[in-house]
């Protein structure tokens, strides 16, 4: 008999929202950031919402800690796409897509590099809501806590741009 691994019930993720931002260049902090994470509003609460985003990172493969996974190497294979055109970026995962604006200079930032860090935050933060700016304070608190950093995937994405 075999047995398989149930697939994540999306819809307890609730709403999924970005977030692209890029460091201070004149610190040389110049690499573009993007952070997904829920805002536990999920019909099963939060809690639910959070344990769906771990099994969801689980299910697509992407370690949830300190290893950082290179998806620009096979870009086309990996379970996670930006696509960038003009300053909006597309987030694609299994089964997900989100959408979000990005700064001049993190389009810039892209441009150069080719890539983007990614960050998958297990971690749901209300606070952040989709369309309303976020101070650089409240995203240094949320996105440099120690509890959300290792409570998040990490990748190196490569940017696709449309033709």
């Amino acid at each position: 008999m075999t047995s398989t691994q149930a697939e994540t019930d999306r819809s307890h993720l609730g709403t999924l929202s970005v977030l692209a931002w890029i460091g201070d260049p004149a610190e040389g902090h110049d690499i573009p950031y993007l952070l997904a994470y829920t805002l536990g509003d999920g019909p099963q609460g939060r809690e639910a919402g959070e344990t769906a985003a771990r099994g969801l990172l689980e299910e697509i493969g992407l370690p949830i800690g300190d290893v950082v996974m290179d998806g620009t190497r096979n870009p086309a294979g990996f379970p996670v796409q930006i696509v960038l055109a003009d300053n909006q970026v597309a987030l694609t995962l299994p089964g997900l897509n989100a959408t979000c604006t990005a700064p001049d200079e993190w389009v810039a930032a892209a441009n150069e590099s080719g890539q983007a860090y990614f960050l998958f935050a297990t971690r749901a933060w209300p606070e952040a809501v989709p369309g309303q700016p976020v101070d650089p304070k409240t995203l240094q608190e949320f996105a440099g806590d120690e509890a959300v950093l290792t409570g998040s995937a990490h990748c190196v994405l490569a940017v696709r741009r449309l033709q």
